[in-house]
């Protein structure tokens, strides 16, 4: 469930219509719903009830620091990828005792920047990171809490760029080499070890991998603990898809994904965190944008938007779908016709979709991509110089701008010409 529906012909973020906003604001823009963002986060919350738990927002589907205090201010956890990740979580007031560090490739100055400023724990991926950060830490004074992220070699029978579990992903240590490697970390000094991690994969459909991972990482609780580990934490990662396409079947539900949660690891008596990402964001956010052009082709109609695939990147990078809908909600029973749905940037590859049913549109109309929310702006670049778009979040009956749309003279001043020249 959104908050993006039509109301009087329109369509209203909330009790906003859509058409204000783009007045307002130009095209194209991201815009977030703060009823969505609150709903979806609540949903994960409310299906670990009974668990000691911390929901931990997976920041790389949107982080502008208006969506972080959003997710914050109701109790989120933050899972960072990067020091500029963990930046952005400290500046939207985040405390450092919800943020969890991940990543496979952490730098001396990411490790010393989050000691410093205080974290919930390190996940820890590979050996010389584990001797990194036992130096760092050593060298500061300081305990570097970590969990170790065990690859399970499951697959989650999603895309092959966003799998993360199975043994030839770049992503945490063979679960067969775990005793050994957590042996190593209990005998290096800065580092305190709290628990295990383990992340699949993103945009899954179905439980059954969950539940291959999570019955490998219970029995890998026995194991450490019965080695004399103090595992108490269980971080499980995030990758629970959304529904791009609303006449798909939908993905389970986090309802269905705490029970089972509960039913493969609710007796160790662990704490549980999560980091669901796209599904807190995905639908809570559309991307709008406006048609330039309709052109007729040799053997098909194209609409030329605005909005091109430095915006929005995932359908060109991963063959992405996204329903597309106009903002002036068409009349009922009105005869729709293919096009091909394409942006203005110089590159083939800058199709949204090819063959789309749609109503009749005309040069002007406003379209709306919906679940845009994750992965759209913060994957958007300045490819053809192209301003980076606003972003804006609606609250009921009111809106506000949260990240504006340079000027060309903002961009072009960013770059400096040797003397030389």
């Amino acid at each position: 469930m959104d908050h993006f529906l039509y109301q009087n012909g329109q369509l209203c973020a909330e009790d906003v219509p859509v058409a204000e906003i783009a007045a307002e604001v130009g095209t194209p823009f991201y815009l977030y719903s703060t009823a969505t963002l609150t709903r979806h986060f609540r949903l994960f919350d409310e299906a670990l009830n009974g668990l000691d738990h911390l929901v931990c927002y997976a920041m790389k589907a949107a982080s502008n620091q208006a969506i972080l205090k959003t997710l914050a201010d109701l109790g989120a956890g933050m899972d960072v990828v990067s020091g500029g990740e963990y930046a952005r979580a400290i500046a939207a007031g985040v405390p450092g005792d919800r943020i969890v560090f991940s990543g496979v490739g952490k730098t001396r100055d990411e490790m010393q920047a989050a000691l410093a400023g205080g974290i919930r724990q390190f996940n820890v991926e590979s050996e010389p990171e584990m001797q990194l950060l036992s130096s760092v830490a050593t060298e500061m004074g300081k305990t570097a809490p970590i969990t170790i992220r065990v690859n399970p070699d499951v697959d989650a029978k999603t895309h092959a760029k966003i799998a993360t579990g199975k043994s030839e992903n770049k992503f945490g240590i063979p679960i067969s080499r775990a005793r050994d490697v957590y042996a190593m970390a209990a005998a290096l000094p800065g580092l305190h070890i709290i628990g295990i991690d383990v992340h699949i994969g993103s945009q899954i459909t179905e439980l059954e991998p969950y539940r291959q991972a999570y019955l490998k990482v219970a029995e890998l609780t026995d194991v450490l603990r019965a080695d004399g580990h103090d595992i108490r934490r269980l971080d499980l990662g995030g990758g629970l898809g959304i529904p791009y396409e609303r006449s798909n079947e939908a993905p389970p539900l986090p309802t269905e994904y705490g029970a089972l949660i509960k039913e493969t690891l609710g007796h160790l008596g662990c704490e549980i965190e999560i980091e669901p990402g796209r599904l807190v964001a995905g639908n809570a956010g559309i991307m709008v944008t406006k048609v330039i052009y309709v052109k007729s082709g040799e053997d098909r109609d194209f609409l030329i938007l605005d909005g091109a695939m430095n915006d929005l990147i995932r359908p060109a990078m991963y063959d992405a779908h996204h329903d597309i809908i106009p903002v002036a909600e068409p009349a009922a029973g009105i005869e729709q016709q293919p096009y091909d749905i394409v942006g203005p940037v110089c590159e083939s590859g800058d199709t949204f979709a090819k063959k789309r049913m749609m109503p009749p549109l005309s040069a002007g109309d406003l379209v709306a991509f919906r679940s845009a929310g994750a992965y759209g702006a913060v994957m958007s670049s300045e490819y053809n110089t192209r301003p980076l778009i606003p972003e804006v979040l609606v609250h009921e009956h009111q809106f506000a701008v949260i990240r504006a749309r340079p000027t060309f003279e903002d961009m072009i001043k960013r770059d400096t010409i040797p003397h030389w020249l």
